[in-house]
């Protein structure tokens, strides 16, 4: 699991300059992010790393990742906005 130090920095990574991503984005880092397993925070992590277009794309659902783990990650961050 991460640290509090670790999740905050993650935190301010899930700020993308883009309204529509940090509306999403922001509040599942802030209030989902610590309850996930190691690999579901590390594949939060590897979300962050891809292109803003790509993840704008899939958070509007018009695309799913072509990879398995980037493919859950956005269900389980889809599934808390929805739930918000």
């Amino acid at each position: 699991m991460m640290s509090d130090q670790e999740l905050q920095r993650i935190y301010w990574h899930s700020r993308r300059g883009m309204l529509e991503l940090d509306l999403v984005l922001m509040p599942f880092a802030q209030e989902t992010l610590a309850t996930l397993d190691a690999a579901d925070q590390r594949r939060y992590v590897a979300l962050l790393a891809q292109e803003d277009t790509d993840i704008f794309r899939w958070l509007l659902r018009a695309e799913k990742p072509e990879d398995a783990d980037l493919r859950r990650i956005v269900e389980l961050v889809l599934d808390a906005h929805d739930a918000r």
